[in-house]
């Protein structure tokens, strides 16, 4: 240990904090933490990422943020085994596992798992929306919304799958579509054995058939019953923008869980529905 690393170190035991933030009053131990935290009130990015653009305050994030484009993950859950790119996610993930939520929101109590949420969610209580785009003039809380927003305006895709070349303009969308290659279906319905691929399509439909209103293909209906649903949810999707599914009652706010239930529907029973 070098003499300058042994004086920072001494000062962990003696409880010195030479460095004091003149924004915020925080006192910190070493010089190279004290310019670092001085970015979070400037909001300086200097360190940027060449695959997608977005821009951190430390290259140490930076080189690990970029282990999502490489698809490298060296850190793992001890819990569960899952691998991640960086050691906050493992972190976050551990926490699901025991529940903890060590950060709480001071206007509404509300807890998180890590600090960055937290931050980011008491701008809902300020209203504050720091980033905006120069293209349409829309605001946001995050910045990583702000770059996604942009590349709508560009027809940016900087996620590219290996096995197909298909590119996607988020890394969601890209991680979901990897899956497709693998085959892998770990979402398995204990009703009817089906399996799924993503969680949010499993828990739509089972939602949809099992919980709120039980069918199968023998007590569905008839397959004109069907037809008749399926033409009044598109009558519903061009009129209403809603989606109706009337042989079940049930309204659905949002479009993907309804293309999941019908696909899962005309599987069962073939009908010749023009869409």
């Amino acid at each position: 240990m070098s003499s300058s690393s042994l004086l920072n170190h001494h000062k962990i035991h003696i409880g010195k904090q030479p460095y004091r933030c003149t924004e915020c009053g925080k006192f910190l131990k070493k010089h190279s933490t004290f310019v670092s935290h001085q970015k979070i009130h400037s909001r300086e990015k200097p360190h940027k990422c060449s695959e997608c653009g977005k821009a951190f305050r430390k290259n140490s994030i930076l080189l690990s943020h970029h282990r999502i484009h490489t698809g490298h993950k060296p850190c793992k859950c001890n819990d569960c085994g899952k691998a991640f790119a960086q050691n906050a996610a493992v972190t976050c993930r551990e926490r699901l596992h025991s529940g903890e939520k060590p950060f709480k929101c001071k206007e509404c109590g509300k807890a998180f798992r890590d600090n960055s949420t937290v931050l980011e969610h008491q701008k809902i209580h300020t209203g504050e929306k720091p980033y905006q785009c120069n293209d349409c003039g829309r605001a946001f809380r995050k910045s990583s919304t702000l770059i996604s927003n942009q590349r709508i305006h560009t027809g940016e895709k900087p996620y590219h799958c290996s096995k197909c070349g298909k590119s996607f303009r988020y890394s969601s969308s890209f991680a979901g579509h990897q899956k497709t290659h693998s085959g892998n279906k770990p979402y398995q319905c204990n009703d009817c054995g089906k399996a799924i691929m993503k969680r949010s399509t499993f828990m739509d439909i089972r939602e949809f058939i099992l919980e709120k209103n039980p069918i199968s293909v023998t007590n569905v209906g008839s397959p004109s019953d069907i037809a008749l649903a399926l033409l009044n949810i598109r009558e519903s999707i061009l009129e209403k923008n809603l989606m109706n599914v009337i042989s079940a009652g049930k309204l659905f706010p949002r479009v993907q869980p309804l293309n999941n239930i019908r696909k899962l529907i005309m599987k069962q029973q073939p009908l010749n529905v023009v869409w």
